[in-house]
């Protein structure tokens, strides 16, 4: 059994999405996690630990203002990320 923030797979998932959309957003590795961290850092998380509760929050992500506050953070975090790079 193992302890996981389902919320991690959330953002990632958005994030690759929002990244195909645009074309002004350094892509790298690192910027990526800071994009990552930066939004993980302001979103609930949501801990799963059985496939039954990963369901569950499968299912809640499907929620439009869940995806919309995720959306909403990670695009904050990439403007921010990208007005101050870590490289």
């Amino acid at each position: 059994m193992q302890v996981r923030n389902y919320m991690e797979e959330m953002v990632e998932e958005e994030l690759k999405e929002l990244l195909s959309e645009t074309d002004d957003i350094c892509k790298c590795q690192k910027c990526k996690y800071d994009i990552m961290v930066w939004s993980l850092n302001r979103l609930p998380p949501q801990y799963v630990i059985t496939d039954k509760g990963r369901f569950y929050t499968k299912l809640k992500e499907q929620e439009v203002q869940s995806r919309a506050d995720v959306v909403r953070v990670l695009t904050k975090a990439m403007l921010h990320v990208n007005k101050n790079p870590h490289h």
